[in-house]
């Protein structure tokens, strides 16, 4: 059977399931995606990975600012869908949408669900200490990230790793299970959703630009944890004086003083007590400058041992 496949994606990540999904020759008979943003220095109008994806494959492109007027719905009718694939596009679907194509719609979601709903489950997972994470596939409904899953799979959350390194990791995961999901699909099989357990639900509720400044009473693990979550948004920040310095790497040693001491100060990092152990920050960033090795940084912005940092 051949697919009417709509897409309806917008950063990086939803680029990655878009491609997977074309080298597998599906039908791709519209790219959805949200409006052209303001970006960079000079502020310019930047279409999203998805939009240039599309139009480079000859795909036609719709970026409606809302899908809840007639306008749209009737704009997305006209494409007789037979499903539509949704991964981070932005916009909420309401139910006269998710009724539109004959197989429904699907959605890619970085999570083990019912764990992390919501907006910002890598960088949660990460945050929290989880052991592993993955990929669902669900199908939509009305609810947020609530659809019966039709595929999932999972990996480990390895023990340096980022949100930057994770999120790579499962965009290509899921990009992998949505075209083993469409390729069922067409193969005229019925996809049979799994309700999403009751209990074990989380929401990873959307990153804010305060929780960037760290506790430094807090345990050096949840600390670590949290650098590598907010990396690269919206990075971790701890004070030296009036100077704000983001720290953009780091490791847990077996050390101790007053949290926020600084204990050591050399090429190797610069090693912080914390309410519970120290880490050693390795990677660090001034105001206006660039990401530098501890070393390096150093030379420019020397923090002796003894000075606290908050």
């Amino acid at each position: 059977m051949t697919l009417r496949v709509g897409f309806a994606g917008t950063p990086v990540f939803a680029e990655k399931a878009l491609q997977a999904i074309l080298d597998a020759n599906f039908h791709i008979v519209v790219a959805l995606t949200q409006p052209d943003r303001p970006s960079g220095r000079g502020m310019q109008l930047t279409p999203s990975p998805v939009k240039m994806l599309a139009l480079s494959r000859g795909i036609p492109v719709e970026q409606p600012v809302s899908l809840r007027n007639e306008e749209a719905q009737a704009m997305l009718r006209a494409y007789y869908l037979d499903v539509l694939v949704v991964v981070a596009y932005g916009l909420i679907l309401p139910q006269a949408v998710l009724e539109l194509p004959r197989a429904g719609c699907l959605n890619i979601h970085a999570s083990l669900l019912p764990r992390w709903r919501g907006a910002a489950p890598i960088h949660r997972a990460i945050e929290a200490g989880d052991a592993d994470t993955g990929v669902c596939v669900m199908q939509m409904d009305a609810g947020l990230d609530t659809g019966g899953v039709v595929d999932e799979a999972r990996l480990p959350i390895l023990p340096m790793e980022t949100t930057v390194q994770l999120h790579d990791r499962l965009a290509a995961l899921g990009a992998e299970r949505i075209v083993a999901v469409l390729q069922k699909l067409a193969a005229g099989d019925a996809l049979v959703a799994q309700a999403q357990p009751e209990v074990g639900v989380t929401y990873a509720h959307k990153l804010e630009k305060a929780e960037a400044r760290l506790d430094i009473s807090a345990p050096a693990a949840l600390l670590d944890r949290k650098i590598r979550a907010f990396n690269p948004f919206p990075g971790a920040v701890l004070q030296a004086g009036e100077q704000p310095i983001k720290i953009w790497q780091a490791s847990i040693v077996q050390d101790k003083g007053l949290p926020g001491q600084v204990l050591a100060a050399d090429a190797a990092g610069v090693v912080v007590a914390c309410g519970e152990g120290a880490l050693r920050l390795e990677v660090l960033q001034a105001p206006g400058g660039k990401r530098l090795p501890a070393a390096d940084f150093l030379r420019g912005h020397p923090l002796p041992v003894g000075t606290r940092l908050t």
